[in-house]
Formats: C-alpha cells, structure tokens, sequence
C-alpha cells in the first residue's frame, strides 16, 4: 500500500496528493490522448476526450497486474485552461468513475498543441504495483 505524504501545516490538496511513498514495480505510462484501441479519437469534446484518455491510462496500468490505487503519479496536458476551469464538476464525476477515490500526486501543464492535432488533452502516469502482481 502506498502512504500519502502530506505536511502536517499545508492545506489538503483537492484532488490530488502532494506526495506518494511506493515500493514495487514501477510501470511508466506513456501519454495517452482521447482515442480508443483503433487510434480513432472517440469525442472532439474536453470531456469525451478525458473519458477516454483516463480508461487508456488504466486500461494499460490493468493489462500489467495494476490497479488504480497502485497510480502515483499522473500529468495532465491540456490545449484550454478555460475549458478545463468550466468543466471541474465533470472532471471529477468522469476520473472517479474510471479511478475511483485514488488521487495520486498530480501536475496540470497547459500547452498551445499536441502531437496529434484532435487531441485537446494527454495524460500520462507512473504506477508502483506490488511485486505479487506485477506482470
């Protein structure tokens, strides 16, 4: 299980965690961008694209023996900080369907493009699974 660090005087994140302590096997996740096992982009919405990105990113932390609450890290890369501001209540709704309540530590970086030209977000992860189900 990985321990939650949190100085005692900060403010509780919302969201997110300040910091993770982990020993395992560490699986890097690669960025993953809103389109589905074909490479078609599912949504050309903030929110469909989210959706899916979040399901790529454990879909990949899954087929290696992981588990949403092995994430210790995520970076989310979004085109529209305004669009992202505007949508907080789903974005929270959406990542809790496909996460759950694991919140891991988290940095947000907003960039003028992305690689592929449809993609309005990418995220990528790292993740420590336990040695007994690392595969």
């Amino acid at each position: 299980m990985h321990k939650i660090i949190q100085p005692d005087e900060w403010k509780m994140p919302k969201g997110y965690a300040n910091g993770v302590l982990a020993s395992g096997a560490t699986l890097t996740i690669a960025g993953q961008v809103g389109w589905d096992k074909d490479q078609q982009f599912v949504s050309q919405d903030f929110i469909g694209q989210m959706e899916q990105a979040l399901k790529n990113v454990r879909d990949v932390l899954l087929a290696a023996g992981g588990v949403p609450t092995d994430l210790t890290r995520l970076t989310w890369y979004v085109t529209d900080k305004k669009v992202y501001m505007a949508e907080q209540r789903a974005v929270g709704k959406v990542y809790r369907s496909i996460l759950g309540e694991s919140f891991p530590a988290m940095t947000m970086v907003v960039v003028t493009a992305l690689v592929e030209d449809d993609a309005l977000i990418e995220i990528e992860g790292t993740a420590v699974i336990p040695h007994d189900r690392a595969g």
